[in-house]
C-alpha cells in the first residue's frame, strides 16, 4: 500500500456512532458542549470556540498583565503569541472548562480594576 492509499484510508474512516457521540458530548465541558450541540457544523463550533478563547484571553491579558508603555510592534508580537497559545487552549477546551475559567478570571479582574479605579477616584476627591 502506498502513501496515497493510506491517506485515502484515513479520510474514508466511518463516522462515529451515536453512542460514541453521546459519550464524547457527555465528557465535554459545559459551554463547549453547548456550542458543539447547537451550531450547524463541528467546524463552525470549533472556530467559535477558538474565537471565544482568544477574545477572553485577550481581555484577561489586557486587564491583568498588559503594560501601557509597550510599543506597537511589541503588542503585535504579544498578540501573535497569544493567538498561537489559544490554539492549544482550544484543544484543551474540549474536555476541560477553559472558557468557563477564562470568564471567571475576566470577571475577577473586572471587579479588581473597578475597585482600583474607585479607590483612585476617592483619593483624588480627598486630595482636592
Amino acid at each position: 500500500m502506498n502513501l496515497f492509499g493510506t491517506l485515502n484510508f484515513i479520510q474514508a474512516s466511518a463516522p462515529a456512532s451515536t453512542g460514541e457521540t453521546a459519550f464524547v458530548f457527555g465528557r465535554m465541558s459545559g459551554i463547549t458542549r453547548y456550542l458543539y450541540e447547537n451550531l450547524p457544523s463541528y467546524a463552525v463550533a470549533g472556530y467559535i470556540t477558538f474565537l471565544l478563547i482568544f477574545i477572553l484571553s485577550a481581555i484577561v491579558y489586557k486587564l491583568g498583565f498588559a503594560k501601557n508603555d509597550l510599543k506597537l510592534i511589541q503588542n503585535i508580537i504579544i498578540y501573535i503569541f497569544l493567538f498561537i497559545g489559544c490554539i492549544v487552549l482550544t484543544f484543551l477546551a474540549l474536555f476541560l472548562p477553559m472558557i468557563e475559567g477564562l470568564i471567571v478570571a475576566a470577571l475577577i479582574l473586572i471587579l479588581y480594576k473597578t475597585r482600583l479605579w474607585r479607590e483612585k477616584r476617592e483619593e483624588k476627591r480627598a486630595a482636592s
